[in-house]
């Protein structure tokens, strides 16, 4: 086994006691990159060899001198690119910010940095976070590591292969209606969408404003809490962020569930491929055979969850895109002196069809006439949504069931009927709807061995709730199989 393919506690103590050094990680890392990225395209870019082993050794210096800063220390990490890394490119996928290069870090990647984690390079996503198979991004698709004829689901697609394919160790990605949980499900990896408010978004480019999270991806449960743990706290930069203390997200979590409610969606078992039923429903069980008390629960208003959130979001990304227009930054159209003619080609040359799709879904929405029955009536159904929630989480401690009704589909699936692509995050987006944290673990593979996800849903602000459930699960389910490993 190569040094990529470590579980994240062994990679952690094996850099701790200098059994293999950081740069000897990366290097593990940048191989793999050789050898499958032509194959999955899962970056945008990855960062010149010798820049990332000089940051390598500068970890180890460190660490020489002083002792490992954290858990993430000498750690290589992958950064959607929608997150602001400086001096690399960030373009969201799309060619209307080609060229940009910002001059900040976000402070997600600040505070990576701060902790000594190696950052790898950029990787690949649906254009501007839109979309649920990666089919969008204006560079080309990112293919699933288990199968190449395979999408790797949206929007974080690039984060969740580079991981699965050990193109990374960790990688943030963002998570709006389930791009971080999703991918991870595609992929046979772990995805943690956090708490709103409990990661900093300055730096995150905006999709929709009050539902955008910044999301860790990793192999397993302990590799994504530590990267939420290193990512997450007040920033004075996003007015949105929570003050609440971060509780200790890394801890030994117990053997068995004795104690813990857990509520079972009884919604999101009826219209599922049956592999997935079938891998959820044993999950189901082992759960109780954990200890934990299972009831089924209903969450009546998450019908209508997805058409809530699709307007919710277009509205949102309607008004966040308007920015992009030649004047400031990215892709300015040649040859235009009127700045109206200016602003309209711009925009046609720079976005995709489906951004262009939901600007125009969201303008309708917010436009006048309309804006009541349309808008305003769709976050009405979100506090409902919330509503309903609340009430769940008075007598139970998590919400599970599937993470997709799927699992990975092949490419042009779904691309010619967008409500039917919509419809791959009918179970992810409550979470963003109501502002609550969620993961994504694999619980098993379907016929053609592709991993099925299943998701586990907290109270707003229960983590270290959430993680709990999730690490005794995970060692329970004992879900070893890994593409790389096929792949090369």
């Amino acid at each position: 086994m190569e040094l990529c393919e470590l579980s994240f506690g062994k990679i952690t103590e094996s850099l701790e006691t200098g059994e293999f050094s950081a740069r000897d990680l990366a290097a593990s890392v940048l191989d793999r990159i050789e050898s499958r990225e032509r194959e999955i395209s899962a970056y945008l870019i990855v960062r010149d060899r010798a820049e990332v082993l000089a940051d390598a050794d500068r970890a180890d210096a460190v660490a020489r001198r002083c002792g490992r800063r954290g858990p993430l220390h000498g750690v290589p990490v992958a950064v959607k690119d929608n997150i602001a890394v400086r001096g690399l490119p960030t373009t969201c996928g799309s060619r209307i910010l080609e060229g940009f290069l910002p001059p900040f870090d976000a402070t997600a990647v600040e505070r990576l940095r701060g902790a000594g984690a190696v950052v790898v390079g950029k990787t690949n996503l649906d254009e501007f976070a839109m979309g649920s198979s990666n089919e969008y991004s204006a560079f080309g698709p990112t293919r699933n590591p288990w199968d190449p004829t395979r999408v790797a689901g949206g929007s974080s697609g690039g984060s969740a292969a580079a991981v699965a394919a050990c193109e990374a160790v960790l990688a943030l990605g963002s998570d709006t209606g389930g791009s971080v949980r999703l991918p991870a499900a595609f992929c046979g990896v772990v995805g943690i969408k956090p708490t709103y408010g409990r990661v900093s978004r300055y730096g995150l480019v905006a999709f929709a404003s009050s539902l955008d999270q910044i999301g860790a991806i990793a192999r397993d449960v302990a590799g994504a809490a530590a990267l939420i743990q290193c990512v997450a706290g007040e920033d004075p930069r996003d007015s949105t962020t929570s003050d609440r203390p971060v509780d200790g997200l890394n801890f030994d979590a117990p053997d068995g569930l004795s104690g813990v409610r857990v509520g079972v969606v009884s919604e999101f078992l009826e219209a599922n491929e049956p592999s997935v039923d079938r891998a959820v429903r044993r999950t189901v069980d082992l759960l109780g055979e954990l200890g934990a008390s299972v009831e089924p629960i209903s969450v009546p208003h998450m019908a209508h969850a997805i058409a809530a959130y699709y307007t919710v979001a277009d509205a949102e990304a309607s008004s966040n895109l308007a920015r992009y227009d030649g004047v400031v930054y990215g892709t300015r159209a040649p040859g235009v002196s009127d700045l109206a003619a200016l602003y309209e080609r711009t925009r046609t040359l720079g976005f995709g069809p489906e951004v262009k799709r939901r600007i125009m879904l969201g303008t309708y929405a917010l436009s006048a006439g309309y804006y009541d029955d349309y808008y305003l009536k769709a976050q009405k159904v979100r506090s409902l949504i919330i509503a309903d929630f609340e009430s769940v989480f008075e007598t139970v401690d998590v919400v599970v069931g599937p993470t997709s009704p799927t699992t990975a589909f092949r490419f042009g699936e779904k691309c010619d009927d967008p409500l039917t692509m919509y419809r791959s995050d009918v179970y992810t987006v409550g979470a963003n709807l109501t502002g609550a944290p969620a993961v994504s673990l694999p619980c098993g593979t379907d016929a053609a061995g592709l991993p099925v996800g299943f998701q586990i849903m907290a109270n707003r602000f229960r983590e270290r709730d959430l993680l709990r459930v999730a690490s005794v699960l995970e060692r329970a389910i004992g879900f070893t199989e890994r593409p790389c490993r096929a792949g090369g």
